[in-house]
């Protein structure tokens, strides 16, 4: 296998094509301007990081020595005058790239309108492209339309408008026809490239199956994630610009990223070739349909192990997840309250009183409010918090076992208890309890997460 240069590796793209790149035997040297950025995920001890950045053209030679494939997936959006930091670090790496004697290039950019006029986000990913191009190295250019994972941006704007607006006043670009891809098959592209062994010379479009409005993929993307149907209004008078601003408000997107986003919506975004298949085949099963895209971007919060939606240096490595690299707003809302507290007792003596909670002695604490949200909880349907369930011995206690209104998610004496609520709550709700041992002393530590479902989900918690 050869030797692969992945730019971009903090990013959404980079980030997850790195690993895959080594799980399939290739040597993966990682260009970064913070190599300690690094440092939280599982696969960087695999590759070889080296610092650098395209805007110092001194850094590159040694990035690209003995490279055969190198993968450009940097870009500056979000920073001032974007379009012309990456057209100077473009022409560097195409500088070097030839002189490196690099076999190929691959780019991931954005798809081009039919329009004359495009934004000056996707006329700046065109002119990387037509840079990288004309390098001198055959060069695969990639144009993809709006990524479906969790992660990304375009996805990231997507879920956050859906879930924080039952009522959309809308600008006319929800009505433009895109063609999202699934993170997983972008991926399955870029990596196949590496594989690839004729020049090839040219650019593809790629996108999935499925060709949506954005009003179309609000609405599926709320079907999925359990919310009530969203109810879309597209308002003439509401321009890009305007639009942008406005999207900036509703989602913790920044309006930096958001505008040129925006701006892109507004033009069709539909493939008109899938030549790509000819080099680097359709899967067996055929590319993912938008609706199972974003049920792998859900799958973590939808599932028992919630650890990746909170705590991302434990990331397993599944595409569609968010990572550490991924930005503070990327992987959906998360609210967490975390209490410390030293005990003047051993960490044996607190955990016993830690697995004694629920039933009798219960909570600790003042039970009027308990019960009351429990009969509330038990009136509409649920089965009731601060109600007393059956006596049990705590010594007993295991993963799995109903708790009162809470169910054992996690359990691993004498440091960890972690509870899954299965309260009637307008989201997902965890209680984590956890036992530090600090000699004659310990440390309790107790987190509460809550994921909120929807506009009542970020009320239920600021209430």
């Amino acid at each position: 296998m050869g030797s692969c240069l992945v730019t971009g590796a903090t990013g959404y793209i980079g980030g997850r094509l790195a690993p895959r790149l080594l799980a399939a035997g290739y040597q993966v040297r990682c260009l970064s301007r913070s190599p300690h950025r690094l440092d939280a995920v599982p696969w960087a001890r695999d590759a070889e990081i080296v610092r650098g950045d395209l805007l110092e053209p001194d850094t590159l030679p040694a990035a690209l020595d003995g490279v055969e494939v190198a993968y450009y997936l940097a870009h500056s959006l979000g920073a001032p005058s974007f379009a012309d930091t990456d057209r100077r670090a473009a022409t560097n790496f195409a500088a070097a790239a030839r002189a490196a004697g690099v076999r190929r290039i691959v780019y991931l950019g954005g798809p081009v309108p039919h329009q004359e006029r495009s934004s000056p986000h996707l006329r700046s990913r065109a002119e990387v492209g037509r840079i990288l191009s004309d390098a001198g190295v055959p060069a695969v250019l990639l144009r993809a339309a709006v990524v479906i994972g969790s992660g990304s941006a375009s996805f990231e704007m997507l879920r956050y408008l859906t879930e924080r607006l039952p009522v959309m006043v809308a600008p006319r670009w929800v009505g433009t026809r895109t063609q999202p891809i699934a993170i997983r098959d972008v991926l399955r592209y870029l990596v196949g490239w590496a594989e690839v062994p004729r020049e090839v010379h040219r650019a593809f479009d790629i996108g999935g199956p499925d060709v949506l409005t954005y009003r179309e993929m609000m609405r599926r993307y709320a079907r999925i994630a359990g919310l009530p149907r969203r109810l879309v209004v597209p308002v003439r008078a509401l321009t890009p610009w305007l639009s942008a601003y406005w999207v900036g408000l509703v989602t913790p997107v920044p309006n930096a990223i958001a505008r040129p986003l925006v701006e892109s919506l507004v033009h069709e975004a539909v493939a008109g070739e899938h030549d790509i298949a000819r080099y680097v085949p359709d899967p067996p099963t055929g590319l993912i349909h938008f609706d199972t895209a974003v049920r792998l971007a859900l799958r973590k919060v939808a599932s028992a192990d919630v650890e990746t939606s909170w705590a991302t240096s434990t990331w397993t490595g599944a595409p569609a997840d968010p990572i550490p690299t991924d930005p503070p707003w990327a992987g959906g809302s998360s609210y967490v309250d975390t209490r410390r507290r030293e005990v003047g007792a051993p960490a044996e003596v607190l955990w016993s009183v830690v697995q004694r909670l629920g039933g009798d002695p219960a909570w600790y604490a003042s039970m009027l409010p308990w019960t009351a949200r429990g009969w509330f909880d038990r009136l509409a349907g649920g089965i009731g918090v601060g109600v007393r369930g059956p006596q049990r011995d705590p010594r007993l206690l295991r993963a799995g076992d109903a708790l009162d209104a809470w169910r054992v998610e996690e359990i691993d004496p004498p440091r960890l208890l972690r509870l899954r609520a299965q309260l009637l709550l307008p989201g997902r709700a965890w209680l984590e309890m956890r036992v530090l041992p600090d000699g004659a002393r310990s440390r309790y530590e107790q987190r509460a997460v809550f994921l909120p479902k929807g506009l009542a989900g970020h009320l239920y918690w600021k209430g």
